[in-house]
């Protein structure tokens, strides 16, 4: 007789059963916000003097930041009831590679760090992560005068940087990349000179927050933002809860007839909320207090939406679990503009577009977005999340919501990236049987 598995325990098995089609009911609270806790991490990392950080998230993507700033000698220890300390600055070369697993967050925010940083840091990640993209940070921190190699001239990692001696600089992204921009202005620390992102499409703004908060000299100015260089400070930050992983929740409580879904303690700051007014204007009845974080989601018909280059940066974590939505509501949804989600975990807009029709969805996609044909009733299919812990979760919630009868997800163990314990949220709040697939 096979043993029974913990509802705890699904996080780390590669495929994940869901029989479910019920509604989401309950209140919780969500992990530590991911971007946050990033650069929590590297700021108290590069700070003098400690910090503490309270709600940092638990996922695999932030434990891989932790572990390297541990590598410049920089002490994290567990300060108890949920909160680490961490005991800056960087006191010599990392004595290792610098391994961000998945986390495309990780590994460029940490490019700039290191391009500051006088001496040499290899950085790598997963099979996944050393397809996506890094010229886009490498370009700009070599203009700064890092010497930065890697697979394909520097477009793909392993990334070998040699840091220090930078000269500030003003770039201007060709993507709207909150990513990009703050691996130049963690760079722009070190540099000799201010250093100036002018941005096409504004997009959030947690490193210039956070900046502020550990004593740099930094200032918005429209589109642009201008970091000057100096030593950061150690301070105490409290890490609010992710509204992304909110997101798949307030779209369970959207998939079924009834239901009723209320997240408390948010982080209610710029561009992270975006999805919010994506679901009202589908006509959800959808409420996100700023003043407390609390968002409360009740049963509603949606319909269509068109979404477009302007929306995007905003929802850009959101899309697959949007594209769910947009698959039960009335009338066509059109996703335009955005193409740079092709280079994220998963080329995202195929696996959407797939993760789509194995619920039976009519979907069409195309160069930079897709078009979804609404109204479906959706079906059990099997998923494959393509190592996509987004494209994961929200296939377990239609699975949970909407789907009736089995559904299976493989690539399950992707989603330990980000929310440890969803499955077992998800049983909670919608009272789906979930265990190993098969």
């Amino acid at each position: 007789m096979t043993p029974a598995v913990s509802v705890s325990d699904l996080d780390s098995f590669s495929s994940l059963q869901v029989t479910g089609a019920g509604p989401a009911r309950g209140l919780l609270q969500v992990p530590g916000d991911k971007s946050i806790s990033h650069r929590a991490l590297l700021l108290s990392a590069m700070a003098h003097g400690p910090s503490v950080i309270t709600g940092l998230s638990r996922g695999q993507d932030v434990t891989h930041t932790l572990r390297a700033v541990e590598r410049f000698g920089v002490v994290v220890t567990d300060a108890g009831e949920g909160r680490v300390r961490v005991e800056g600055p960087f006191r010599h070369e990392p004595d290792d590679v610098l391994d961000h697993g998945n986390a495309g967050t990780g590994i460029r925010l940490m490019s700039g760090v290191c391009a500051g940083f006088d001496g040499l840091s290899v950085l790598t990640g997963d099979q996944f992560l050393r397809r996506r993209p890094m010229d886009r940070v490498a370009v700009p921190l070599g203009l700064m005068g890092a010497a930065i190699d890697g697979r394909e001239r520097g477009r793909l990692a392993p990334l070998v940087i040699r840091g220090g001696g930078l000269t500030g600089t003003t770039y201007s992204p060709k993507v709207a990349s909150a990513q990009v921009k703050s691996a130049v202005l963690l760079a722009g620390l070190s540099a000799k000179g201010s250093t100036t992102v002018e941005e096409i499409h504004p997009t959030r703004r947690h490193t210039e927050e956070m900046l502020d908060q550990f004593g740099a000299r930094v200032r918005v100015d429209g589109h642009a933002v201008t970091v000057e260089p100096g030593e950061l400070t150690g301070t105490d930050v409290r890490v609010p809860g992710d509204p992304s992983q909110a997101a798949f929740w307030a779209v369970a409580a959207l998939l079924a007839d009834e239901g009723e879904v209320i997240v408390e303690a948010l982080y209610p700051g710029y561009g992270r909320s975006d999805f919010v007014g994506v679901l009202k204007r589908m006509g959800a009845d959808v409420d996100f207090d700023l003043s407390t974080g609390v968002l409360t989601v009740r049963a509603s018909r949606l319909k269509a939406v068109e979404l477009t280059a302007e929306d995007i940066p905003g929802i850009v974590d959101e899309v697959p679990v949007l594209a769910m939505a947009a698959a039960v509501a009335e009338g066509t949804t059109t996703i335009s503009g955005a193409g740079d989600l092709r280079a994220k975990e998963s080329d995202r807009i195929s696996s959407t577009a797939a993760m789509l029709r194995a619920f039976g969805v009519r979907v069409t996609e195309t160069e930079d977005g897709m078009v979804i044909e609404g109204a479906a009733r959706l079906r059990p299919g099997r998923v494959d999340s393509h190592g996509d812990h987004r494209i994961a979760m929200t296939a377990a919630v239609a699975g949970a919501c909407a789907a009736k009868g089995t559904t299976v997800i493989d690539g399950w163990d992707s989603v330990a990236t980000s929310y440890p314990a969803f499955a077992a949220d998800l049983v909670r709040l919608t009272g789906a049987v979930a265990k190993p697939g098969a």
